[in-house]
């Protein structure tokens, strides 16, 4: 962690980081900070420790006046950093630290060009993937799609009552799709105009796409172990799982074929299509909203037994 400490508050806040199990190391720089006038402060925190921590300087008053910033180390060598990860309970593979997660969420769930932008061009090749019966394309569309960013946000919105967070996340998903559905249709209506397509390329037999438009229980349930598997990705120190993540839904792919289907009047596609995008969004934020209360939940355990160590420290 890299603390710029107003100065009043200074001595408090190394005192805190001195008495923590979870600290390693401690460095302070008298007068680093320029704005706010005060210190620059920084210290080793084990992961696992990183929560407790970081509400400590909240409850200080850090962040009002100062800054905190959390950067994970990638190498860490030292002898008393790995005895904090010892004295600590929990593994920092597992650990969830939220501030972070938080942080994230809002950044993820920003309505701007560059979402717009990836929606639209996702949606787009999933249009093309439908109209050429490509399952390369459609797992290239779905990997390209940024909607699972929003979608997880719905789950920490709901945990950590960030209320703000819950607008924000879904102005976001309803602003994405209806742009990305819009231009997509729009340029669906042009390539017909140009003979490109027709209502056969998607009434036809899809056999690599066709799972696009004729969801089922299987379908929900793919989005709940996807979104799970996706929420944990993000909140642990492992995020390996996403691109696994990001080809097991069908929410880009529903989307440009209800751009087609509404641009060649289709309207059985676009129900179905419809349908499938509704079951995996709402089974992707319930999956992601359990999930992250399991974590809150046995996060909340560790953090008991940490105060145990705090209180009675142990070598």
């Amino acid at each position: 962690m890299r603390i710029y400490v107003p100065a009043p508050l200074s001595d408090a806040v190394l005192e805190l980081l001195e008495g923590d199990p979870a600290v390693s190391a401690i460095s302070a720089v008298r007068g680093g900070s320029i704005k706010p006038a005060g210190d620059l402060v920084t210290a080793d925190v084990a992961r696992e420790g990183a929560n407790q921590v970081i509400d400590e300087l909240h409850r200080l008053g850090v962040p009002r006046d100062g800054t905190i910033h959390v950067d994970p180390a990638p190498t860490w060598i030292s002898r008393p950093g790995f005895d904090a990860e010892r004295r600590i309970p929990g593994s920092s593979a597992d650990a969830v630290v939220w501030s972070d997660v938080v942080q994230r969420s809002y950044d993820d769930s920003e309505l701007n060009w560059t979402f717009l932008s990836f929606m639209t061009l996702a949606t787009l090749l999933a249009s093309i993937a439908i109209v050429l019966d490509s399952q390369v394309l459609v797992i290239g569309a779905m990997i390209l799609g940024p909607d699972f960013g929003p979608v997880a946000a719905l789950g920490v919105a709901l945990v950590r009552r960030r209320w703000s967070l819950f607008g924000l996340a879904t102005r976001t998903l309803v602003i994405g799709f209806v742009v990305a559905i819009l231009a997509a249709t729009a340029l669906a209506l042009v390539a017909r105009w140009l003979g490109w397509v027709t209502d056969w390329d998607v009434i036809r037999p899809r056999p690599g796409t066709g799972f696009i438009y004729t969801p089922d229980k299987w379908s929900f349930i793919v989005a709940l172990i996807a979104a799970a598997a996706g929420v944990l990705s993000v909140t642990s120190a492992k995020m390996h799982g996403l691109s696994g993540v990001f080809v097991s839904v069908t929410t880009i792919p529903a989307a440009g074929n209800i751009a087609l289907g509404i641009a060649l009047g289709v309207w059985h596609e676009v129900w179905g299509s419809a349908l499938q995008l509704a079951v995996n969004l709402s089974g992707m934020a319930v999956a992601g909203w359990l999930t992250l209360a399991v974590q809150q939940s046995v996060w909340s355990r560790v953090t008991i037994r940490r105060r145990r160590v705090r209180a009675f420290p142990v070598d």
